[in-house]
């Protein structure tokens, strides 16, 4: 007797939901699409939506799950390639150089869902919380690895600059601010080498 411990699929419905939901949300605005737009993009029914989801908030927070999923994949994927901290630490800032590049070309997601939604104690809030606390720790967990003087100061500051190039890339154009990301992000690093 096989006991296999697969996780089952998402429907397909759920899928087309999540896909135009992320595409729409994050072109246009999560409080600016309505649930009639994500449906019609879709291709599913009212009904649907609220049986895979329950409500808008859900949607939005799957898509902030799903954003969040992709980026813990990127590190998981470089840590599969070397465990080198020195390559590791290359490797995000190439990482972070190519996604206001080519992935987030209108500023950061977990930014701009903040904006739409102030109340702190919320759970979209609280879950870009989750997620900004994950990037902060585990770039100071490869700053530490790596010999970084004050892992925790240099991680907080490679946030910042990651936050200023993808709001930067947005406004000013990624061909301006990227170069000027990876100067600024590798100077960091070389500055909290220990001596």
């Amino acid at each position: 007797m096989s006991t296999s411990n697969t996780t089952p699929r998402p429907s397909a419905a759920r899928t087309r939901l999540l896909d135009a939901a992320t595409r729409l949300f994050y072109e246009e605005g999560i409080h600016a699409v309505g649930i009639d737009r994500i449906i019609e993009e879709a291709g599913v029914t009212r009904a649907t939506l609220y049986k895979q989801f329950a409500g808008k908030e859900n949607l939005v927070l799957a898509y902030l799950r799903g954003e969040d999923e992709v980026l813990q994949g990127l590190f998981a994927a470089a840590a599969g390639v070397s465990d080198d901290p020195e390559v590791l630490l290359n490797a995000t800032v190439d990482g972070i150089a190519a996604d206001v590049r080519d992935r987030h070309t209108r500023g950061c997601p977990f930014i701009n869902a903040a904006a739409e939604y102030p109340d702190a104690d919320g759970a979209v809030r609280m879950l870009i919380s989750e997620h900004r606390e994950w990037f902060r720790s585990t770039l100071e967990s490869l700053a530490e690895a790596a010999g970084l003087d004050d892992p925790a100061d240099a991680a907080a500051s490679l946030v910042l600059l990651r936050d200023a190039a993808l709001v930067g890339g947005y406004l000013d154009g990624d061909e301006r601010v990227t170069p000027a990301f990876e100067r600024s992000a590798r100077a960091l690093i070389a500055a909290h080498r220990r001596r």
